[in-house]
């Protein structure tokens, strides 16, 4: 009995860890996280389901050397149940999606079955950053003006033909009803990122670093309920700012961020908010898990009001540690 639980130990470790999975062919957009842990010889997890941000699984384990989670709460599980076997050090997983039917133009005619797809995904361990120092002495390059009032040229929309519904005028760029996010058509790596922007009242937008790590913009001055991980200038859904350093809707703000690697430093109205943080993985909404590859400059357009105008990447061509 003890060889079989010393077995099972083993077999439960083997799955423990930070993993970024992403779906296969045709769901390649698809990108989740997964964190897993274990105490006391029991599993625990954290799942980021695409949006939103990273919640507790309402269990997760190991069944005949297969990983099996699932959302919600230990008395009321909810969404698919996940599976995945670890291969050559990779987790291949797979969940199955329900769509209820869609009625017709008919609405006397009952609406069709549910119809169920299989997502397939390959989940990969979160990589190891060199060490890195937002505060660094670093050396940086030629400024890239993505905004400069005149043009979102130096963008492209995340979804292939979607409007963008950006408009440009006064030399402000805003978001209209239905908008796209804006994607920067250049990726950086390391660099300090300046934008100034103003919220509408009770707006929710947010600013992607390397297209996969959000800062929150929202209009919390005076908002006193919002956790704190998910308020203004927070990486979303990781990490809450140091202080509130909001100014209220309809004026003007700014915020400078540096990262480099895994850490970043932010300011927001000449305040620090982040200094050298840990970012500790990816948010809800990335647009992909390559985290040691080059990512652009999300700004998010489909959520509500936000008004840009101007923003700035300067590259680090050398990093000071």
């Amino acid at each position: 009995m003890i060889t079989i639980a010393r077995a099972q130990g083993t077999a439960q470790s083997a799955f423990v860890g930070s993993w970024n999975l992403t779906g296969q062919a045709p769901d390649t957009t698809y990108v989740y996280w997964l964190g897993v842990t274990e105490s006391n010889g029991q599993l625990a997890g954290m799942f980021l389901n695409r949006g939103g941000h990273a919640l507790p699984l309402a269990f997760v384990k190991v069944e005949n050397g297969e990983l099996v989670f699932r959302a919600g709460t230990a008395e009321r599980p909810s969404g698919p149940e996940y599976r995945a076997t670890l291969e050559n050090g990779k987790l291949i997983g797979h969940h199955t999606l329900t769509q209820a039917g869609r009625r017709g133009g008919d609405p006397t005619q009952p609406a069709p079955p549910p119809t169920e797809r299989v997502v397939n995904w390959i989940g990969v361990r979160r990589p190891s950053f060199p060490p890195s120092n937002a505060n660094g002495a670093h050396t940086y390059g030629v400024p890239v003006l993505l905004f400069d009032g005149t043009s979102l040229d130096a963008f492209g929309g995340q979804n292939t033909g979607k409007p963008t519904n950006w408009t440009i005028a006064g030399g402000l760029a805003t978001n209209q009803a239905g908008a796209d996010n804006l994607v920067s058509k250049q990726k950086f790596t390391d660099f300090k990122l300046h934008v100034e922007y103003r919220l509408d009242a009770k707006s929710n937008s947010g600013l992607y670093l390397r297209g996969r790590y959000e800062l929150q913009l929202l209009d919390d001055a005076t908002d006193t309920t919002t956790e704190p991980f998910l308020t203004h200038m927070a990486i979303y859904g990781r990490t809450a700012p140091l202080v509130k350093a909001s100014k209220p809707a309809g004026e003007w703000q700014a915020m400078e961020a540096t990262v480099v690697g895994d850490h970043v430093t932010v300011t927001l109205n000449g305040t620090r908010v982040h200094d050298n943080q840990a970012i500790l993985g990816i948010t809800g909404g990335a647009l992909d898990a390559d985290e040691l590859a080059p990512g652009p400059l999300m700004v998010q357009g489909d959520h509500s009001g936000v008004t840009i105008r101007r923003i700035v990447v300067t590259p680090i061509t050398t990093a000071g540690r």
